[in-house]
């Protein structure tokens, strides 16, 4: 059936002598039958709803394989009427038709049989030697040229049923197709003329439109004239209006450049008083720091003696060990909030740096609006003069056609020749009326122009406040930060007095391990509370062993000492066995 709708579809086309609408049977029954070929062997694809069957999934898949395609997959997207996979893989079709790309398209699909897998079954029409067959076959539909309308078709809810009456010959359908392509060319002739006429109708009116356009232009190029010559008398007016203005911008400029330079002036003694706090700030860090570095080496020092001591303590060094690792989680967290002090540091320099650039911009924008006020007023003098130069010429015309109108009667040649060159020198003043309105327009733009400078320094301005309250907030960061290191060096220092009060504990722990040997030491990972008062360990709170019970406690709650069987000299024990070891001797005694 593919064959015989791709033959019958170029015969007819051919015959048919022009280009094909959608409306052209054959063309529609070709599109059934490339649906049902792509429909053959298609894999079902299971959903939470429903089962999917649709052939767009393997013409995405040309947009990965031929780089033109993606013009056609995109175009599809954006149809504002397909709702459906199916609609979207018709109208891919109809598109390739028209592009004459089909069979190169199709065949960059069956050479990927490997990515055809995941769509069809094995003994699908497209991946068999027929599929390439049909491809070869739509090579022929490059002939033809097809001008199909995608946007206003229904192609969602089209059903595709292949028409074989269409396939069947006989002998008066042969004689009725040579009348309809006699009807036809016909037909075709009667759509030129009507076309010429149309085209013809359209030149005639557009031409009376034209006409109708010139007169009108006419009338308003007369009347024109007429506004013009008022408005040659209104400017007049406005430029003593404007001299007015002038001045009294003038003046509001000049105190403003003078109220601007007091504020910068002001600005930049506040910000090297700043500047001096900050440079000492870093330099107490930087003590800090050092300080903090020598204190780290003792404690590695230390640390390093301790590690010596393991060989010979093995059951101490359990206990110290775990301590030691408390130590260095210290130590980290010390080195972390160090390198915190560090980068805040850094980044307020950075502050200063920005802060001193924004200044010498702005050093340069108040020069240049100075500049720029100077060049304003040497304009304005030089229009002025112009000004009064022009009124000068002026009064002297008046003068002179006075003196040539009483001596008009004798010289009538003499003034015709003098008004022509009067006519000249009105034209010059117009012309010089114009450009001093260029000139006073420019000159308006430019005190607009430092208007918005002048209001954006005043935003700078403001940022510069806001800049000075952050550093204000990181000051006093700095300062909690600060507290925070002395109490740490404090828990430091403590924990240093304890290590040396348990370098003289180690040979009384020597002593208690061998007569605990037989008890069992609760380990030190599994005691995050103390059991009599249930208080959470940290750095001030350290845990302690009881060497009655093997039980982990708090100082508080271990802080006892008393001799027993196993070891005659006094030992950590805890409150509950220190109670009841008492008990026990006043038992004994008589």
């Amino acid at each position: 059936m593919a064959k015989l709708s791709i033959k019958g579809l170029i015969e007819s086309a051919l015959s048919f002598g022009r280009t094909l609408d959608s409306d052209y049977p054959p063309l529609q029954q070709f599109f059934v039958v490339m649906e049902h070929c792509l429909k053959h062997g298609l894999k079902v694809r299971k959903s939470f709803l429903s089962y999917n069957k649709t052939i767009w999934g393997p013409l995405e898949l040309v947009e990965k394989l031929y780089p033109e395609a993606e013009e056609i997959g995109a175009s599809v997207r954006d149809l504002p009427g397909l709702k459906t996979p199916l609609g979207r893989a018709r109208a891919w079709l109809r598109l390739a038709l028209m592009q004459k790309k089909m069979a190169d398209y199709l065949r960059c699909l069956i050479i990927q049989r490997d990515l055809l897998s995941e769509f069809y079954e094995y003994h699908a029409l497209m991946m068999e030697e027929e599929g390439a067959v049909i491809v070869g076959l739509l090579v022929g539909l490059n002939v033809i040229d097809a001008n199909l309308c995608v946007k206003g078709e229904d192609l969602d809810s089209q059903v595709g049923v292949i028409d074989f009456s269409m396939y069947l010959k006989n002998e008066e359908d042969i004689g009725n197709k040579e009348r309809n392509v006699q009807i036809a060319a016909i037909l075709d002739q009667k759509n030129y003329v009507e076309e010429l006429n149309r085209q013809l109708n359209s030149t005639v009116s557009s031409l009376h439109s034209r006409v109708d356009s010139l007169e009108k232009s006419n009338t308003k190029l007369i009347e024109e004239l007429a506004i013009a010559k008022n408005n040659i008398i209104k400017l007049q007016e406005e430029n003593h209006q404007l001299r007015s203005e002038n001045k009294l911008i003038l003046m509001k400029t000049q105190q403003n450049l003078e109220v601007t330079k007091v504020d910068v002036e002001t600005e930049l003694q506040t910000y090297k008083h700043s500047r001096q706090g900050l440079d000492e700030m870093y330099n107490e860090a930087r003590r800090q720091l050092r300080d903090e570095s020598q204190l780290r080496q003792d404690v590695e020092n230390e640390l390093a003696v301790q590690v010596s001591m393991k060989h010979e303590i093995e059951l101490a060094m359990k206990l110290l060990e775990k301590d030691i690792h408390e130590k260095q989680d210290t130590l980290i967290g010390l080195r972390q909030q160090l390198e915190e002090v560090k980068a805040i540091n850094i980044e307020m320099y950075q502050k200063l740096q920005s802060s001193e650039d924004g200044l010498k911009e702005k050093n340069e924008i108040i020069a240049r609006l100075e500049e720029k006020t100077n060049k304003i007023t040497v304009a304005m003098r030089q229009l002025e003069q112009r000004l009064q130069q022009a009124e000068k010429a002026q009064m002297e015309a008046e003068d002179e056609d006075k003196k040539y109108l009483q001596e008009c009667q004798s010289k009538s040649d003499s003034l015709q020749k003098q008004i022509s060159q009067k006519e000249k020198q009105l034209v010059q003043l117009e012309t010089d009326l114009k450009i001093e309105k260029e000139w006073r327009q420019t000159l308006q733009e430019d005190l607009q122009k430092e208007k918005d400078a002048l209001s954006h320094l005043r935003n700078e301005t403001q940022q510069i406040i806001s800049l000075k309250k952050e550093f204000l907030n990181i000051q006093d960061e700095n300062q909690q930060l600060k507290k925070v290191h002395h109490e740490q060096e404090q828990a430091l220092q403590e924990l240093g007095s304890k290590l040396s009060e348990s370098k003289l504990k180690i040979e009384d722990i020597k002593e208690a391990n061998k007569a605990l040997q037989g008890l069992v030491w609760l380990k030190d990972k599994e005691a995050t509370h103390c059991k009599l008062c249930e208080k959470e360990f940290s750095l001030s709170k350290r845990k302690h062993h009881c060497r009655n019970c093997g039980e982990i406690f708090c100082n508080a709650c271990s802080d006892n000492e008393l001799p027993l069987p196993s070891s005659p000299k006094p030992v950590r024990v805890c409150d509950s066995c220190h109670a009841l070891l008492i008990q026990r001797c006043s038992s004994n005694l008589p």
